[in-house]
């Protein structure tokens, strides 16, 4: 791994930053350690880090709230690390735009293994053009730029990111954990929720009468871009 790759390492817990900059060292990784949601924001702003990996019970600025501030301006990848192991926060941790969820007590072998998986998901997709045109719609996935009737609309990485996939593989009907699998990158057991919110919040902004296309609900299945 490249020694120039670096990692924000945000956790009010010095022996768990220490113990992370330990095992991430002996692989090449440069690693930045803060303990406070504020510092998290403003080493991120000076670094311009890899990857983050971001505890959520932090003091003053929570992880949620570094997550959400993050995910305004940049789509570098996340992963939460934290003690609240539940499927609800586990489906937060989602819907804000986190590429993975690791509960504490973790093993750092594993930690690394996620860091190493989540950067060569994410560097792939940055090495090719990727857009997808139909009528009306322009969907670009290396610039995270959407196009409706001639308009950019704002949507968040991951919202692209699901209606990118989708929209590349028209009329294929995709469950909720296939989506989870492709588009955030792994297995997620447990409450797929998160799919069926993306997917309303996505209907919200695209969704317009008399187009060829449309985000579609296969009941019983799961969810297809249908083109007609």
């Amino acid at each position: 791994m490249n020694r120039k790759t670096s990692v924000l390492v945000v956790d009010d817990d010095v022996n768990i930053c220490e113990l992370i900059r330990l095992y991430l060292e002996k692989e090449g990784f440069e690693v930045l350690a803060v303990h406070n949601g504020k510092s998290a924001l403003d080493v991120f702003a000076d670094s311009a880090p890899n990857i983050v990996i971001l505890d959520i019970m932090l003091p003053g600025m929570d992880g949620w709230q570094v997550c959400r501030e993050i995910r305004k301006i940049s789509n570098i990848p996340i992963i939460m690390l934290t003690a609240k192991g539940e499927t609800f926060d586990k489906v937060l941790g989602l819907e804000l735009g986190a590429d993975d969820y690791i509960v504490k007590p973790f093993d750092p072998k594993e930690l690394v293994a996620r860091v190493k998986a989540v950067l060569r998901r994410y560097e792939r997709s940055d090495f090719d053009v990727k857009e997808v045109v139909f009528p009306n719609l322009v969907i670009n996935k290396s610039t995270y730029v959407v196009k409706l009737n001639g308009k950019e609309i704002d949507l968040p990485p991951k919202e692209l990111e699901l209606l990118y996939f989708l929209a590349s593989n028209p009329n294929k009907v995709f469950t909720r954990e296939q989506l989870l699998e492709n588009v955030w990158g792994y297995d997620f057991y447990g409450d797929s929720r998160t799919v069926d919110v993306h997917i309303k919040r996505l209907r919200e902004k695209i969704d317009q009468p008399g187009q060829v296309w449309q985000l579609k609900t296969v009941w019983g299945v799961g969810y297809k871009f249908e083109v007609k």
